[in-house]
């Protein structure tokens, strides 16, 4: 598609436009970039999913932990050690034999299960040496926040065209009322005439009746425009978070529009490869491959971790002689689990099948939206080339019946027929205009061009 058309006297920017310095438009745009609440709180789900991604790579390196226990403890379950049925017999032989006195009488003990007065103060460091759900889960974030990054531009895309449709909205209503502010002139300078011919007899009343009657149309039409206007001012500032009644700049330069791509499948595969929604479909499938992956990982590969301590042990706080270290290896294996572990493996293969056939769709999706996109920016064109023709032949024509009504050669409602032919014209194109501006920004918007 070539587009080859001068459009002059335009205060409005599409990306897709050239100009001589940076426009009012893009300013705006940036602006809502920066302030936009909506894309703020997609800028914290993204720093969210790096802190995620933190989260899991630490899962990787070793815990280590200071731990201390202190127990007191009295009464519970003992173990009876007769220590003195075994040892006070020879005990006594023994001083029978020697005529001393130096073996004495031991009693039976009994010691306590719980221990008293005992500590245990250690650190304890705890290494996966062989773990795949952590690896998986590590991947698995990596790709979330593929995610999350991709959905934050697709806002992003999408906030520079509801800026960019505001903004033209908003100045096609500006134009409108200029429009209808010419046309109640003309009406007015008819009114005058009418009474000036009626005053002289050379008309009835009905001829003023009639121009007041157009001119109260005129007005009602003005209100339902201002109210728009207002309405449009109002969203355009709170796409950019400001005060709703903050004054939005005109554009400052005329503007040509550059001549478009050749053909709509050239679109179509730029939309393909640029648009953030297909990246962000398809993160979301590779994290649901990684987790797949790590459900099938669960099936059949074991975890294995090291865990040592270093510390002191025993009764009382005495530290010599206390201090000791333990190094354990644990293997865990899951080895049968009622089929569990078959059936979630078969939950994520579905899940990840779902998001293919989704990224499939997403695509013909986008592609859709390109070639609806580009031929309604063709036909948005056409009419534009056709108001145009429309206003000239209407203030044409205006130009004649207005010569021949001052002449008293045609009627009132010649003339008046003949005023709003022209109104009509120029509203219609200068609503063209701005649906061509915001035509373009949609199909920039399908190829993620804004």
């Amino acid at each position: 598609m070539k587009r080859v058309f001068l459009i002059s006297t335009l205060w409005l920017l599409s990306v897709g436009y050239t100009q001589a310095q940076e426009s009012v438009l893009q300013g705006y745009i940036q602006e809502g970039l920066q302030s936009n609440l909506q894309l703020q709180s997609e800028e914290l789900r993204y720093q969210k999913s790096i802190s995620g991604l933190q989260s899991a790579r630490s899962l990787f390196l070793p815990q280590v932990t200071f731990k201390a226990d202190y127990t007191l403890a009295g009464g519970g379950r003992k173990i009876e050690f007769p220590i003195g049925d075994l040892l006070n017999p020879v005990y006594s032989t023994l001083n029978e034999l020697t005529g001393t006195n130096n073996f004495p009488q031991v009693r039976n003990e009994e010691i306590q299960f719980l221990p008293n007065n005992f500590h245990d103060t250690k650190f304890r460091i705890i290494q996966p040496l062989f773990n795949p759900e952590i690896y998986f889960n590590y991947k698995a974030n990596k790709e979330l926040i593929s995610v999350q990054e991709a959905q934050k531009q697709a806002y992003a895309q999408e906030l520079k065209l509801a800026i960019s449709q505001a903004y033209f909205q908003y100045w096609q209503t500006e134009e409108g009322l200029k429009i209808l502010a010419e046309a109640k002139l003309v009406l007015e300078e008819v009114a005058k005439l009418n009474r000036s011919l009626v005053a002289n007899d050379k008309a009835t009343q009905e001829v003023v009746l009639q121009t007041e009657y157009e001119l109260a149309q005129l007005e009602k039409g003005k209100a339902e425009l201002q109210r728009d206007n207002q309405a449009l001012k109002a969203y355009f500032n709170f796409l950019l978070n400001r005060d709703l009644q903050s004054e939005i700049l005109p554009e400052s330069t005329a503007l040509v529009l550059n001549d478009g791509p050749e053909s709509a499948e050239a679109l179509r595969e730029q939309a393909l490869s640029q648009r953030a929604e297909i990246k962000q479909a398809e993160a979301g499938l590779a994290a649901n491959q990684t987790v797949l992956s790590l459900t099938n990982s669960k099936r059949y590969l074991p975890t294995l971790l090291a865990v040592g301590d270093v510390g002191y042990q025993g009764f009382g706080y005495e530290w010599k002689d206390q201090d000791y270290w333990l190094v354990q290896f644990s293997l865990s294996w899951d080895l049968f689990k009622g089929g569990e572990k078959k059936a979630k493996y078969q939950q994520a293969r579905i899940d990840s099948e779902i998001s293919a056939n989704q990224v499939d769709q997403l695509k013909q999706q986008v592609e859709l939206q390109v070639i609806r996109a580009y031929y309604e920016l063709e036909a948005a064109e056409a009419n534009y080339l056709s108001a145009q023709k429309g206003t000239q032949s209407s203030e044409k024509s205006f130009q004649l019946v207005e010569a021949r009504y001052r002449n008293g050669q045609a009627i009132l409602l010649e003339y008046l027929d003949a005023q709003n032919k022209v109104t009509t014209a120029r509203l219609n194109e200068n609503l063209a205009r701005y649906t061509l501006m915001i035509q373009q920004a949609a199909l920039n918007r399908t190829i993620a061009n804004l």
